[in-house]
């Protein structure tokens, strides 16, 4: 019964939108998926209904007369098949996708083939920091820096049709001061005027991305962690025989001669041994007291600065309103050293180191989400670290320095791992900075 009246209002809404024409014939309503309507037609009118754009999905007549009836009919068949349509295929003209668009989390830009653009959602414009009033007819290119693999791949979109992924990073700026990592997804568009163009879908991966590089130098750590312990394990036994051996041997030499070597073997004894303790850092847990973190790092930069060359300058940028954290004092001073001094030996003679400190709220560190971490950074503006040596410079005995023992990362990771933080760092020629995020208490959630 519901389909009969169902068909009814169809057939008369069919019969006001195409008039009335001089030859039997059939009627059918093609724009609505899963129903079609056939009927014989009589009358005498030549008008066909014009298409309106494809974006309605609904054929309008241009003109002819409605009685109020059949007007008032036509704008309720309208409603319900509008209401039918987002049932069944979520199509809801402009205004609905309109809508859905604006929703999304994923930036979705549409470009013309001259890789102007022609649209942004909300989520796109949050990525590029840019409104779609002022992006419209804008160069994407020369919006994103004028990137030469993006390039590459549009045109390739273009001259193909095959869609692309790509990660693109987007350069600091006045409204993000760290680099962004951006997944991209491009494939190529027509709209309802068979012009071409191109819909690039965009994520911001960087929160992803940071995740999944502090997994990898947790793990890294845990590996060099346990290299160590072997490493301490196999020298320092030996060590503690050597010594004793030498010190039997002494007592047996009359030659004032031959006690010069016994003296030898014992004082190189004793270094290996300090050397494998520095390896192994400070035992036992951290003794945790509140402690001012820029208090320390000031102590820290008055046990370095005599250390320094004459032409390096040092630049505080703290945030006043960090509060004191509980920490070791003793291991954060000796982790903070030997970062200080990493910094220095990289600059040689010259150059400016940047002391920064901030509150970053909901850091994810390993599987712990914090509400808040403190984050002290360390920057100098030397060569930076060769790329051949970034994955593996927490790894003990590491190093591109001569005169470096490769100790003093390895160890401040560890003393920072003690407290549950965790030492980052990003490096190229002219700015190398090493971060270091600590908890500012003990509370945290599995991030999940």
């Amino acid at each position: 019964m519901e389909h009969s009246r169902r068909t009814k209002r169809v057939t008369e809404r069919a019969a006001v939108s195409a008039g009335r024409t001089s030859s039997p014939g059939l009627l059918r309503r093609r724009s609505e998926p899963g129903l079609r309507v056939e009927l014989p037609d009589s009358g005498s009118s030549s008008r066909r209904p014009q298409h309106s754009s494809r974006s309605s999905g609904r054929e309008r007549p241009t003109d002819g007369a409605q009685s109020t009836e059949s007007l008032l009919r036509s704008t309720e068949l309208d409603r319900k098949l509008d209401k039918k349509k987002q049932r069944t295929t979520g199509d809801g003209g402009p205004p609905r996708a309109k809508h859905i668009l604006d929703s999304l989390n994923t930036g979705v830009v549409i470009i013309d083939n001259n890789l102007l653009i022609e649209m942004l959602n909300p989520a796109a414009e949050n990525i590029l920091c840019i409104s779609e009033s002022r992006a419209l007819n804008q160069s994407l290119l020369q919006l994103l820096g004028d990137d030469q693999e993006l390039q590459d791949i549009l045109q390739r979109v273009q001259a193909t049709g095959d869609n692309y992924a790509n990660e693109l990073r987007l350069s600091p700026n006045e409204v993000h001061a760290a680099e962004r990592l951006v997944e991209c997804r491009v494939s190529r568009l027509t709209d309802e005027q068979n012009r071409d163009g191109l819909l690039i879908e965009m994520s911001d991966v960087t929160r992803r991305s940071k995740i999944s590089r502090e997994n990898a130098l947790l793990i890294q750590h845990g590996a060099g962690r346990q290299m160590v312990r072997q490493l301490a394990h196999e020298i320092k036994n030996p060590l503690g025989g050597l010594r004793g051996a030498a010190q039997l041997l002494e007592r047996q030499l009359e030659s004032k001669e031959l006690t010069e070597y016994t003296d030898v073997i014992i004082s190189e004894a004793d270094r290996l041994a300090a050397l494998v303790d520095t390896l192994l850092g400070p035992g036992g847990p951290p003794n945790k007291q509140e402690v001012n973190i820029h208090e320390l790092l000031e102590y820290v930069m008055r046990l370095v600065t005599p250390e320094l060359g004459e032409n390096i300058r040092i630049t505080r940028d703290y945030d006043p309103g960090l509060p004191s954290i509980a920490l070791d004092r003793d291991q954060m001073v000796q982790a903070f050293l030997n970062l200080v001094r990493n910094a220095a030996a990289a600059l040689g003679e010259q150059g400016q180191i940047t002391l920064r400190s901030r509150a970053v709220m909901n850091y994810t560190i390993g599987d712990t989400r914090h509400p808040v971490i403190a984050s002290i950074e360390i920057e100098d503006d030397g060569p930076g670290i060769s790329p051949e040596l970034q994955d593996s410079i927490f790894y003990p005995l590491v190093t591109s320095r001569p005169d470096g023992t490769g100790l003093g990362l390895p160890a401040a990771q560890e003393l920072i791992s003690r407290h549950g933080g965790l030492i980052e760092f990003d490096s190229r020629p002219g700015k190398t900075v090493f971060q270091i995020r600590v908890p500012l208490t003990d509370a945290g959630h599995p991030h999940g």
